[in-house]
């Protein structure tokens, strides 16, 4: 078993005390970096670059060469499950992520089976072998998946959306049907990351991108319930390690109480939550991740200090806190940028693990 030389990200999930606060960025290897457009521009098209192991290694390692970061995360896509299960996707030049095929009836649904990730999904397995070894103990690797509600909305609306038309109608004309749905979903995420744990994730983050755009008990029962199933069915343990579990929600700061109680680990935040106000809300149940707005990324150095000074303050002393954005990194920001945060964290964390 390779040894971690840095488990500071490992540590903070588990409340366990570290010397600095650890810092990764969601998206961070993406197309805010000249080299991953240059891998990208190599690999064809984004699916393919996602397809070849090799690829998928080199920009998961990019950021890594540029900041001193504590995490890496497997490059890949949310939407791999629909599209194994022959959704066909695609994706159209400035519209994002589109379905060939949609799901829309009881018969859809029905005709939907289970994602079995060693036959459907081996060259993202593969990918997360190659990183693991390629990373060699350096940082943990971070695997992932969109929450069931999340694949869900992709799946019933053929792609974005933003108005949720259709999944919104099935939820409340149909929802035996939905719930049908989203349990196929929710079996093969559970298989999925624990694939990608066997393959050499050391944790796994659900992505619940569009569960704030539900009601309060929509929400409850449509998306946490789910993404509760999920972290009962993952691997806690591997390699002689424990396998913390992130749960977040875009717009989930009315629910934080709730989500605590899911059984993950750590609970992430976006921006518009106070980290402090939260921390007092969830108590010592669950670590909290974030959750700098990404966009304080284009103002001056000095104004970026500021921003995660202020935040560190807000969470105050002690364990528990992974330091990142609230929600992916902007394609624009200068590359610049991100090394002024990630060494602010660390550098004004530290009086705050005395």
């Amino acid at each position: 078993m390779t040894q971690l030389k840095n488990d500071r990200f490992l540590k903070a999930l588990l409340r366990e005390p570290v010397d600095a606060t650890p810092v990764w960025m969601m998206r961070q290897a993406g197309r805010y970096l000249p080299e991953y457009r240059e891998t990208r521009a190599q690999a064809g098209d984004f699916l393919s670059l996602c397809k070849n192991k090799e690829l998928a290694c080199e920009v998961t390692i990019q950021p890594l060469e540029r900041y001193d970061l504590d995490a890496a995360i497997l490059f890949s896509d949310i939407l791999t499950i629909p599209d194994a299960m022959g959704l066909g996707l695609y994706f159209e030049t400035g519209e994002g992520p589109r379905f060939k095929k949609v799901i829309r009836t009881e018969q859809d649904v029905a005709s939907l089976k289970v994602v079995n990730t060693a036959s459907d999904l081996s060259y993202v397995t593969d990918a997360v072998t190659e990183i693991h070894g390629a990373l060699s103990g350096r940082v943990p690797l971070i695997g992932f998946s969109g929450s069931p509600w999340t694949l869900a909305t992709y799946m019933v609306e053929g792609g974005s959306s933003k108005d949720f038309r259709h999944i919104k109608a099935m939820m409340y004309r149909e929802p035996e049907t939905l719930h049908a749905l989203l349990n196929v979903l929710a079996d093969s995420v559970i298989d999925y990351l624990n694939a990608q744990i066997d393959a050499g994730a050391q944790a796994v983050q659900i992505f619940d991108t569009w569960g704030g755009n539900l009601s309060d008990q929509a929400y409850l029962d449509f998306s946490l319930a789910y993404m509760q199933k999920i972290v009962a069915g993952l691997k806690t343990e591997a390699r002689g390690l424990r396998v913390p579990s992130i749960v977040f929600t875009k717009g989930g700061g009315l629910w934080l109480d709730q989500i605590a109680d899911c059984g993950a680990n750590a609970l992430g935040l976006d921006w518009t939550m106070n980290i402090g106000r939260a921390r007092s809300m969830v108590g010592d149940r669950v670590a909290l991740q974030g959750n700098m707005d990404p966009s304080v990324l284009y103002a001056k150095p000095d104004q970026i200090k500021a921003e995660v000074a202020r935040i560190l303050r807000d969470f105050g002393a002690g364990n528990g806190h992974v330091f990142n954005l609230g929600h992916g990194i902007h394609q624009f920001v200068d590359p610049a940028a991100p090394k002024v945060f990630v060494d602010a964290v660390h550098e004004l964390s530290a009086q705050y693990h005395v």
